[in-house]
């Protein structure tokens, strides 16, 4: 057993006794991981505020062998999640963020550029004077281009042509790219991407890390990129994340 230290993010919290909960963190050096915080269901437990759901803190926790709990030892509060009062919805986009995390990451698959986009995500959550549904999309794309899974901006997945922004395409969603007119047969199903969208993602795509977009996304690009990237996300989760419910993107 060894005693580890890392900048965490917390992600999901779950009771374990009338005292104690476990704590699901998403962290730069070690990514996701679950602890056990003993006492962290007190008025004036050991970690104070520090682990208030998505809160960033400093953490120090003792790593146990595969299939055994880890145990959270100390936590030091950085910052906390606040959007400003009856900004309801920037809440909702936190909880957003830590459901992707939580559902399509590993435990302990180091990952600090997720971390980093999802930090700076949150931190213009945070900021009454960003455009929310912008933010949402650009968070979702760039998870989706950090863990790998999304679809190919640059050739049609059948024919293996070059995407031209004069064409018309369709995102196959189960094969996680896009078809061009020829290629889009009844046996592929597929829903139609404007070429001012695809071009839209691929800028955001190829921003570093939690580096925005400058302006917004507006009218029917806003709706098409969200629309691709949420088909990414069901398709690689299997279901639909719950917090979208809440999210009335348009």
């Amino acid at each position: 057993m060894t005693s580890e230290k890392t900048d965490a993010i917390v992600i999901r919290q779950v009771d374990f006794s009338e005292s104690s909960r476990v704590v699901t963190f998403f962290s730069r050096d070690f990514g996701k991981f679950a602890a056990l915080a003993k006492g962290a269901k007190r008025l004036r437990g050991p970690f104070d505020a520090a682990l208030d759901l998505l809160s960033c803190c400093r953490v120090v926790f003792i790593r146990k062998s595969a299939g055994t709990l880890n145990l959270l030892t100390e936590a030091r509060l950085n910052s906390r999640f606040r959007p400003a009062s009856g900004e309801l919805l920037r809440v909702y986009g936190g909880y957003y963020v830590a459901e992707l995390l939580d559902g399509l990451t590993e435990d302990f698959d180091v990952a600090p550029s997720l971390y980093d986009l999802a930090l700076s995500t949150l931190n213009f959550l945070s900021d009454p004077k960003t455009h929310l549904p912008s933010i949402l999309i650009q968070f979702e794309v760039q998870f989706l281009r950090e863990i790998g899974l999304l679809p190919n901006l640059s050739a049609c997945s059948v024919c293996g042509d070059d995407i031209h922004l004069d064409h018309k395409y369709a995102h196959w969603v189960t094969q996680g790219g896009l078809l061009c007119s020829r290629c889009r047969h009844e046996e592929y199903s597929g829903n139609s991407v404007q070429a001012g969208t695809i071009q839209t993602l691929r800028e955001i795509s190829e921003c570093d890390t939690g580096v925005f977009v400058d302006g917004q996304i507006s009218g029917s690009q806003l709706i098409e990129c969200h629309r691709l990237a949420v088909s990414s996300i069901v398709q690689a989760m299997g279901r639909k994340p719950s917090t979208l419910r809440y999210l009335q993107i348009q």
